[in-house]
């Protein structure tokens, strides 16, 4: 399995995983008692390497370069991130901006190489904010799990997918069905090139 076809199919087990780990603790409605656990979890969401400017880079990618790959399954992911950090903060009765201030204020880089390295940049400070936000959340472990499956889906599978992008030029050529297709290549296995991916 080389590099391009790991790092797919992390992505997609990881982005799963980080959907349902957390979908269990959102039954009922609470107040969350501690303002530092508050605001980690509103700077997952807000803050300048949380998943609303996550999400907005790689809209502005997709905006300017179309539907490409890792971009767009990627960006997919981090409106899932973004889904599951709100229910938390429904959860614990945390008021947060519901529209994206991100979206629109963030230049795509110039080519998709420059892309997929400034991103996979990115991706690196977004495992890094997970690890400075963890120890605010430890008394909650609905929280604790969440960040860890975020930040997860980052080091596991949106780093290895933009890094894998870098190496090929800036993009890999496209998923469907759940498989990546690496321009037709075949590795013995019909026209798949990368397994099944993010």
């Amino acid at each position: 399995m080389n590099k391009r076809m790991r790092a797919l199919v992390v992505v997609g087990v990881v982005s799963v995983l980080s959907i349902v780990g957390g979908a269990a603790a959102f039954a009922q409605s609470v107040e969350i008692t501690d303002e530092e656990a508050a605001e980690a979890l509103l700077d997952a969401l807000t803050g300048p390497e949380g998943e609303y400017a996550a999400y907005a880079s790689y809209a502005a990618v997709l905006e300017t370069y179309g539907d490409v790959e890792p971009y767009a399954t990627i960006a997919a992911a981090e409106l899932r991130h973004i889904e599951a950090l709100q229910r938390l903060l429904d959860k614990y009765s945390i008021d947060y901006p519901e529209i994206n201030s991100y979206l629109g204020t963030i230049e795509a880089p110039a080519d998709l190489q420059s892309a997929a390295e400034a991103w996979d940049e990115g991706e690196v400070a977004n495992v890094a904010l997970y690890e400075e936000l963890l120890a605010a959340v430890a008394e909650y472990s609905d929280i604790t799990q969440v960040f860890l499956n975020l930040q997860a889906a980052s080091q596991d599978a949106h780093l290895p997918a933009f890094e894998a992008a870098a190496e090929s030029g800036g993009v890999l050529t496209s998923v469907q069905d759940g498989t990546a297709y690496q321009g037709g290549a075949s590795n013995g296995q019909g026209n798949r090139g990368n397994g099944p991916c993010l």
